[in-house]
């Protein structure tokens, strides 16, 4: 069955490019909107609905907009679902946020207990940033790892703490995609 999309997902991505305009994927130029599109275009490849397709689109809006306040527009325009699905997404609202590692573990503990649409998104969501790190090791080199606040240890550790979580309720392709991706990553070569 394919997925229909409707006027609120072009509403989700014009609110989308608003929240995000001007900002950049992390040690590159690229504009940070192509990850918002790569990871509904992600979840939508894999089946996903409309509703989570705008979650993907939003899944940062919140937590890289202006905290509650985006996730009380989005609640206004987008409904509940949806921003339940931002909310389990989005690792904190706090501004200035809370030591990484603790916010992480803390993300990866909620994650066990979200809504399946909120897992999917969030899946498909990191694998878009592994293959972005690696396009990144094979671009730069492991330099890369200066601007991860978790460094190559920690990301890894994220990664691996995800895809646990992600274990209990998913399978399938984008499981073994983001498997694959954190066996490159691991084993790309520290030196340079």
């Amino acid at each position: 069955m394919t997925t229909q999309l409707t006027e609120k997902f072009e509403q989700a991505l014009l609110f989308a490019i608003h929240i995000h305009a001007g900002q950049t994927r992390k040690g590159s130029q690229t504009p940070y909107f192509a990850h918002i599109l790569g990871v509904a275009s992600l979840v939508l490849e894999d089946g996903g609905t409309e509703t989570e397709a705008i979650a993907a689109l939003l899944h940062d809006a919140a937590e890289d907009g202006a905290g509650q306040d985006t996730l009380d527009e989005i609640q206004a325009q987008f409904g509940a679902e949806i921003t339940e699905i931002v909310l389990d997404c989005s690792d904190t609202l706090e501004k200035p946020k809370p030591p990484w590692k603790e916010r992480k573990q803390a993300h990866i503990e909620h994650l066990k207990t979200s809504r399946p649409e909120s897992v999917h998104v969030k899946l498909a969501d990191k694998v878009h940033n592994a293959n972005n790190l690696l396009r990144s090791l094979h671009e730069h080199g492991p330099a890369i790892w200066d601007d991860f606040k978790g460094g190559r240890d920690g990301t890894l550790w994220y990664f691996k703490g995800m895809y646990e979580v992600f274990s209990l309720t998913r399978s399938g392709y984008l499981m073994d995609e983001f498997a694959r991706l954190i066996a490159e990553i691991e084993n790309f070569p520290v030196g340079t």
